[in-house]
């Protein structure tokens, strides 16, 4: 039932998004990062991206497949960072079910590109922090909490395990 009660919060917060900034580890030992768009989140709470195969991730990924995707809404002060493993996917069903207009503009050819690609990230952990409040009121709160000495509420924060 927490899985379920999980994957929903997942969905919610990173489909409402779209973009995230997905971040690799390469070979030099350092991280690379770079906004990605969500093609998909399915039932069980796996997130769908198209890809180059022959891109720097597509190979950061063959070598170490950790990733962390990191969504972020600051107009409503939501965010979300889903830590995973992901792997490489060709699956002509996926991505003509997934396909957009907007992949197009990277793919021309559409889902019979020969370099198109899914990518699959399959969450281990994920943390986020949910406002929800507008900046006038989270402004509110932390001058109160200034002036009483206490702790701000800044809305639920939360680490989830899948």
């Amino acid at each position: 039932m927490k899985n379920e009660k999980n994957i929903s919060i997942l969905k919610e917060m990173a489909e409402s998004v779209r973009t995230c900034m997905f971040t690799t580890f390469s070979s030099n030992e350092e991280f690379g990062s770079r906004p990605m768009g969500t093609a998909k989140i399915e039932d069980d709470g796996s997130i769908w991206f198209y890809t180059n195969e022959y891109s720097p991730k597509s190979k950061e990924i063959s070598k170490d497949n950790n990733v962390l995707l990191a969504y972020s809404d600051p107009s409503k002060n939501t965010y979300l960072t889903v830590k995973g493993k992901a792997e490489l996917v060709d699956d002509k069903v996926r991505k003509e079910a997934y396909f957009s207009p907007f992949v197009k503009a990277w793919f021309p050819e559409g889902i019979n590109d020969p370099q198109l690609i899914l990518i699959k990230v399959t969450p281990d952990e994920a943390e986020y922090w949910d406002s929800s409040s507008s900046k006038l009121v989270v402004l509110f709160s932390v001058l109160k909490a200034v002036v009483t000495g206490s702790t701000p509420d800044m809305g639920e924060h939360d680490t989830m395990k899948f």
